[in-house]
């Protein structure tokens, strides 16, 4: 399914205790993979605070929309099979983690040390290492 139409999301790396929090996709593409919570962007709709809806709802952990930072804007051809998407990265820091519960668009959500990440989908490697570096 791919359009000529653009689209825009924001994606969270949730990091605490030198680990960062992931959903595993329910649908596809890469259903079934590990990737950073996030979503489509509503119209209307500020990217920080898609952000941290995207964040509630697939992980039910709360962030406020003012603790994001942004980390960078994702738009390079090819890094969704559904067409162009366009994604607005943000990053905040916990103290600790706190419980995830998946919802919406994943079936499972955990938190998963830095140092032994599962395969990620679209460009969620390089996002996170972009978080992590920065």
């Amino acid at each position: 399914m791919t359009t000529d139409k653009m689209h825009h999301t924001a994606d969270v790396i949730l990091l605490a205790a030198g680990h960062v929090l992931l959903i595993k996709r329910k649908w596809d593409p890469y259903a079934g993979c590990w990737a950073l919570p996030g979503g489509h962007q509503d119209p209307g709709e500020a990217s920080d605070v898609a952000a941290a809806r995207e964040l509630r709802e697939e992980t039910g952990v709360t962030v406020p929309a003012a603790a994001l930072r942004q980390v960078g804007r994702y738009d390079a051809p090819g890094r969704d099979p559904r067409g162009q998407y366009i994604t607005h990265a943000f990053t905040a820091t916990l103290p600790s983690p706190a419980r995830p519960t998946a919802a919406d668009d994943a079936v499972e959500a955990r938190w998963w040390p830095l140092t032994a990440l599962p395969r990620l989908a679209f460009d969620h490697a390089e996002i996170l290492a972009d978080a992590t570096t920065r």
